[in-house]
Order: C-alpha cells, then sequence, then structure tokens
C-alpha cells in the first residue's frame, strides 16, 4: 500500500508539469505573437515615412487610432481590477468579522480594499486623459 502514495505523489507531480509547461509555452508563443506585431508596425511605420501621400495619412490614422483604443481598453482593465480587487477588500473584511468575531483580524482586508481603490483613483484622477483633440 506504501507504493499508492508513491504512485499518487508522482502522478501530481507530473500534473503539475503539465499544467506549468503548458503556461510556460502559452506565454511564450504570446510574447513571440506581440514581438512580430511590434516588427511589423515599425517596418509600417519605416515605409511610410519613406513614402508620404494621402495612402500614408490614412495608415498613420488608422494606427493613432489603434493606438487610442489600446488606451483604453487599459484604463478600463485597471477600473475593473480595480472593482474587482476593492469587493475582494470588502468581501475578506465582513468574513473575517464574521468568523472571527470582537477581535480586528477582519482589518485584514483592508490591504486588498486600499490597493482597489488606490487602483481606481489612478484610473480615474491620475492616469493620463485620451488626447480629444485628434
Amino acid at each position: 500500500m506504501a507504493w499508492m502514495g508513491v504512485a499518487g505523489m508522482l502522478m501530481g507531480a507530473v500534473v503539475i508539469l503539465t499544467v506549468f509547461s503548458f503556461i510556460t509555452i502559452v506565454n511564450w508563443t504570446e510574447s513571440r505573437r506581440k514581438e512580430r506585431e511590434s516588427f511589423y508596425r515599425t517596418e509600417l511605420l519605416k515605409q511610410l515615412t519613406q513614402q508620404p501621400g494621402p495612402a500614408a495619412d490614412r495608415v498613420a490614422e488608422m494606427l493613432r487610432e489603434e493606438d487610442r483604443r489600446a488606451e483604453a481598453r487599459r484604463r478600463e482593465g485597471l477600473k475593473l481590477g480595480g472593482l474587482i480587487t476593492t469587493a475582494v477588500g470588502v468581501g475578506i473584511m465582513v468574513f473575517l468579522r464574521l468568523q472571527v468575531g470582537d477581535e480586528e483580524v477582519y482589518l485584514a482586508g483592508l490591504i486588498p480594499l486600499l490597493v482597489g481603490v488606490t487602483m481606481l483613483v489612478y484610473a480615474y484622477v491620475l492616469a493620463p486623459k485620451p488626447d480629444q483633440s485628434a
């Protein structure tokens, strides 16, 4: 019966190794994709500077619009992350208050709560505003 414990541990190690290998491969392929996109974008910009004209102006405007959309997605991600982290902080505080009672352990929920509030303040107040002139 001792071999069952060893087999279970070995199987667990194989599963963990497989999961982390998969995550590593996914991250690697994603970084390669982003690298290729950046390279092609840089090549396009080089060609645009060498051949100005109406088509180049349209492509340049398209690239600016793509940048604006990426910035908007980043800001929305910050807002969503801030809301989720704030909600987790409140949930931890309520859970610990109900479980522990009179002790002040529930104040540990202030850590994620304040991180979430900081993210929200940055997203709404301190983050650079999108350029409205273009």
